[in-house]
């Protein structure tokens, strides 16, 4: 009896000794570990999204805001019927229902359903009453103006990442900083926040002021809008320029897109051609070579060139122009836009030194703009130009350009010779208050001489008061600028019946406001010359610009004709010749 009791008390001797050795383990050993297992099922750690910084015009308005909506996510482990909750919700929302049910039988426990929905989708849910559904506020990036300067701005995918414009060129500094939340979760998957338990707020993102105005951006859009109607073309582009520090004021493409929607939209509506497509500029690029010509003093505006009546033959070319011109001074040339021309003005210039002042302007050259993608355009080094290359490149062809460098070239004219960096970031807000504004226009360089500048200048008034620019006159104010027509290269040739339309000009001419460059792709014939479609665009634009900007007029109103009336001439005939 004595020996039984002693096994039993030896037994449960041991016993005891296993537990509290066990609970020694659990208590000291393995504590961390168990905690922690402990607070994985029963914590978890939330992001907070950021607000993301607004961005305004150069008067405070809002052109980009961010605004609070509901992102639905769902927890696998609480949904029992997967291809139930997946049929319902893909009759809500339109998603996937295959793809939703693979993702709501997977083993994890968060899966986002969909992210940032608009008020009435995210009601839509709620009321399908899912178990295993709920939602997490977020913030949608909203444009209130819609498609207006959408290649400026750009857009914000769906995880508030900028993907195209200053969205994304100034995506870190307008993100902000994400917050972290830990919160206790029950059997029931309910939520609860303790006082204890880590939290670290968002940080909102900086505000963003650009240097684009509401009210120019739209006139520009207006006009740009109509004349690619107008001339049933293919798109266009257009931008304008202070020409004293290199803002934009504005900056359009037609067709757009609309930011609120861009997934709706095919890849190549997206982007911004105005910075990141190249053309051959054609006659508009006749300003580098009279700009080089003069600069040499190699040719004054009164020289008389013979243009040969329509055609000059380099070798075994014959190059023609398009009109047959015979004896011009070099001011007509300009104006008149006649190749042969400027071609013998080339010739007299030389490789080197056409280079060189193309160059000097900025072409073959990224401007350095605060916008993603820019192209460079193309200006081949001079060892790699070919025996006419002189002659091709002194009307604008064998060189490609953006509409932004052509724009930015013609700054430096308006200005007296200084190319500036052009920018549309004009001060950055921080949440404190605190603001950091661009400080001096950044020098490029300085490719004209002021007295080559104001010669230059001369020269492009010129084109319309009297030549090929007529269209781009503004009532009340001297305009300067030059036309250009190019055959369109496609696929490395040049496309017959197919070709780009352009204007560049500043106004007033002698104290210019604002510089402009408008491209018209595609116009269809008989109406396809620059003068003809971009050349009008511009004067539609400018003047009320000017009107809004305070712009005093630069020269009187001229004298109007005995009957006319509301800018119409009516034709007045002898009464003798009535009467025959």
């Amino acid at each position: 009896m004595n020996r039984r009791l002693a096994l039993v008390l030896a037994v449960a001797a041991l016993w005891m000794l296993a537990v509290a050795g066990r609970l020694a383990a659990l208590a000291v050993v393995d504590h961390e570990r168990y905690l922690a297992r402990a607070a994985s099922q029963q914590q978890r750690r939330i992001e907070l999204p950021p607000s993301r910084g607004t961005i305004f015009d150069a008067r405070g308005r809002a052109l980009a805001v961010s605004v609070e909506v509901e992102s639905a996510w769902a927890d696998p482990a609480e949904v029992a019927d997967p291809e139930a909750v997946a049929a319902a919700l893909a009759g809500a929302l339109g998603l996937d229902r295959d793809k939703l049910a693979a993702e709501l039988s997977g083993p994890g426990r968060f899966v986002w359903l969909a992210r940032r929905l608009d008020p009435p989708d995210a009601e839509r849910v709620r009321a399908l009453g899912l178990p295993g559904v709920r939602f997490q506020h977020e913030t949608k990036r909203y444009y209130p103006n819609r498609a207006l300067a959408a290649p400026v701005l750009g857009f914000v995918g769906t995880d508030s990442v900028g993907l195209a414009g200053v969205e994304q060129q100034y995506d870190g500094g307008i993100t902000g900083r994400a917050g972290r939340q830990t919160v206790l979760a029950d059997a029931r998957r309910r939520r609860a926040v303790t006082p204890h338990l880590a939290f670290t707020a968002p940080e909102p993102g900086r505000d963003l002021v650009l240097t684009l105005d509401v009210a120019i951006q739209h006139v520009v859009e207006r006009e740009l809008a109509r004349a690619v109607a107008e001339s049933g073309a293919k798109g266009g582009t257009a931008v304008v320029l202070d020409p004293w520090s290199g803002a934009v004021l504005a900056m359009a493409a037609v067709p757009g897109f609309d930011p609120n929607r861009f997934a709706g939209y095919p890849a190549e509506r997206l982007g911004n051609p105005v910075v990141q497509e190249v053309y051959e500029p054609g006659s508009t690029f006749k300003m580098v070579t009279a700009s080089a010509a003069l600069a040499a003093n190699l040719i004054d505006p009164h020289d008389v060139i013979d243009c040969e009546l329509g055609g000059i033959r380099l070798g075994s070319v014959l190059i023609r122009d398009h009109k047959r011109f015979g004896y011009l001074s070099f001011r007509d040339v300009i104006a008149r836009s006649s190749n042969v021309g400027a071609i013998k003005a080339g010739l007299r210039v030389g490789r080197d030194r056409l280079h060189a002042q193309a160059a000097a302007f900025g072409f073959g050259s990224a401007t350095g703009i605060d916008l993603p993608g820019e192209a460079a355009g193309m200006l081949h080094p001079p060892e790699a130009w070919r025996p006419n290359s002189v002659a091709y490149v002194a009307f604008g062809h064998e060189v490609t350009v953006t509409p932004l460098q052509l724009a930015n070239a013609f700054a430096a004219v308006a200005n007296g010779g200084t190319l500036f960096r052009p920018f549309v970031a004009l001060e950055r807000r921080s949440p404190d208050g605190s603001a950091e504004r661009r400080g001096a226009p950044e020098v490029l360089g300085r490719p004209l001489a002021p007295t080559t500048a104001r010669e230059i200048e001369r020269l492009l008034e010129a084109v319309v008061a009297d030549g090929t620019g007529k269209a781009a006159a503004v009532p009340g104010y001297t305009v300067a600028g030059k036309t250009g027509t190019a055959q369109k290269v496609v696929d490395r040739r040049y496309a017959p019946g197919r070709y780009i339309a352009s204007f560049a000009g500043f106004v007033p001419a002698r104290q210019p406001a604002l510089v402009a460059a408008v491209v018209i792709d595609e116009p269809r014939p008989p109406l396809y010359h620059g003068g003809q479609v971009a050349a009008p665009a511009f004067a539609a634009m400018a003047e009320p610009i000017l009107l809004y900007l305070g712009v005093p007029p630069d020269r009187a109103e001229p004298e109007r004709w005995p009957g006319e009336a509301d800018g119409v001439r009516l034709a007045l005939v002898p009464s003798e010749e009535l009467a025959g």
